[in-house]
């Protein structure tokens, strides 16, 4: 595999005697649908000139990456928490558990957990590490968003299909003009997230 300058800004781990596992989510700051996580223990020879942060990468990068991690990972998971667990026990604590069921689908125990973000909340007896903007400094953490945000986008295309005034497929359900406006002209949906403010005040002064 020819060299290049993105795999080698990625570091491939905090402590190279340690079996770690990277860890990230998606869709934390969406109006609808759930916020994905996933977890991901590469190889430690692992290289991949096109892994990065899944937000700088385009769609068709995503994907096929996405194949060639779940195909190379010596064990990856995938956890899900949905719009009432969000409502319920606020998209923070959602988050870590979705991080949390992430963890607990991987067929290999971690030693230790590098965590995309500044926050977390410890998971069984497990030593982890919180890195901000993490998914572009190490590549179990990148791989993780990948995975993450791939999974949470084919749920949102699917519910696209039930909703498609709400152009999800396109959005993915943040909070964009076009959905913003399509919830006041349509009302919200069963999978929107009645803990968050749909529609700002200033918004709706418009209509």
């Amino acid at each position: 595999m020819p060299k290049n300058k993105t795999t080698y800004q990625l570091l491939p781990f905090l402590h190279p005697e340690l079996i770690e596992a990277g860890c990230d989510e998606a869709g934390r700051g969406c109006l609808a649908g759930p916020v994905v996580a996933a977890a991901v223990i590469l190889p430690k020879d692992y290289q991949n000139p096109l892994l990065n942060d899944s937000k700088k990468l385009n769609e068709k990068t995503r994907n096929q990456l996405r194949y060639e991690i779940e195909r190379d990972a010596l064990s990856f998971g995938i956890g899900i928490v949905d719009h009432h667990e969000i409502d319920r026990i606020n998209i923070l604590n959602a988050s870590f558990l979705a991080m949390h069921r992430a963890i607990a689908q991987l067929s290999q125990v971690p030693e230790h957990l590098l965590i995309d973000g500044n926050r977390f909340n410890k998971y069984e007896n497990l030593d982890h590490t919180c890195v901000i903007k993490g998914d572009g400094k190490f590549l179990s953490i990148a791989a993780a968003s990948i995975i993450a945000k791939t999974k949470r986008d084919e749920i949102m295309d699917e519910l696209h299909m039930e909703f498609p005034h709400f152009n999800w497929k396109k959005n993915k359900g943040y909070p964009t003009k076009e959905h913003r406006n399509a919830i006041i002209q349509h009302g919200d949906s069963p999978y929107h997230r009645q803990s968050f403010t749909l529609i700002p005040n200033e918004q709706l002064k418009l209509f």
